[in-house]
């Protein structure tokens, strides 16, 4: 008798949420929820997807070569931090600094990817030096090297031969049959043409960024402090431009002191856009006589 009861009261406690549930459901009644909380939402605004971000302004004289200056991350993007420092703020300082220095001298057209906090894809930032036509692609970046706060100096990238040949084969994939590249007309040409031709312009491409990459290299001796390996070859996704010669600088690692009073001081920063203006200057006269 009493295992009967004991039988009947689980009987009872399983069936008890049962018919809670079926009374709550039909009166109607709902389950107060503590309202703390409910009206806490993050967000984040994406990029519209197939719309193209809009063409910066262009600052010079018509006629002289075109260099678009990218400040990277940006936006929600914070990019890497150290000192109080965050990444997206120093290099935005950085190309800022560069474009005043070139509309200084007068040599060339300037314009920034991006000259507010704002975030920017890959594919958006080498988009709009393509749309822009430009003739000189850089990509300034600040490096973390987490608690080896001793790592120091700038790094200069360039696209890696392997990244290329994949990046030819995407973009001849992708593009329309209206497209042009140095003046080519792809419309109408086979895949495997398309492809060729692609690669043919990148490596034309590759060869001016690496001369642009040794040209920062020897302008900054003595002015800018390197890295011991200062010089690199990579896949990265906003170095894939078949047709601009691009480089992507990192300016140095803003986790060390000295890296990041350099690359936030107004000396420095001055410093910095010299040494890149002259490169800049040197590589486009070469260009002209070749």
């Amino acid at each position: 008798m009493r295992a009967m009861s004991i039988r009947a009261q689980i009987i009872l406690l399983l069936l008890l949420p049962v018919a809670l549930c079926a009374a709550l459901i039909a009166t109607a009644q709902r389950i107060p929820v503590p309202a703390i909380g409910r009206e806490y939402v993050l967000r984040v605004e994406l990029p519209q997807a197939d719309v193209p971000a809009a063409l910066p302004q262009i600052a010079g004289r018509e006629g002289l070569p075109l260099v678009v200056i990218d400040p990277g991350h940006g936006g929600h993007d914070p990019g890497a931090s150290g000192q109080g420092y965050r990444e997206k703020t120093v290099v935005l300082g950085l190309a800022r600094a560069l474009r005043d220095e070139l509309e200084r001298e007068g040599t060339v057209r300037v314009a920034l990817t991006r000259d507010d906090d704002r975030y920017l894809l890959h594919a958006e930032r080498i988009d709009i030096a393509r749309r822009l036509d430009a003739d000189l692609f850089l990509s300034i970046h600040a490096d973390s090297a987490g608690d080896a706060a001793e790592v120091t100096g700038a790094s200069i990238y360039t696209l890696s031969n392997a990244a290329s040949s994949e990046a030819a084969a995407r973009f001849a994939a992708r593009e329309n049959a209206s497209d042009r590249l140095n003046g080519i007309d792809l419309g109408g040409q086979s895949d495997t043409v398309s492809t060729i031709l692609v690669e043919l312009s990148q490596r034309r491409t590759q060869e001016q960024s690496d001369e642009f990459a040794r040209l920062i290299r020897r302008e900054g001796e003595g002015a800018i402090r390197f890295h011991p390996r200062s010089r690199h070859s990579a896949a990265l996704k906003v170095l894939r431009a078949p047709d601009v010669p691009s480089v992507l600088f990192e300016s140095g690692f803003i986790t060390n002191e000295a890296d990041a009073q350099r690359l936030t001081s107004v000396e420095g920063r001055a410093r910095f856009a010299k040494v890149m203006a002259r490169a800049i200057r040197i590589y486009f006269a070469r260009q002209q006589e070749s």
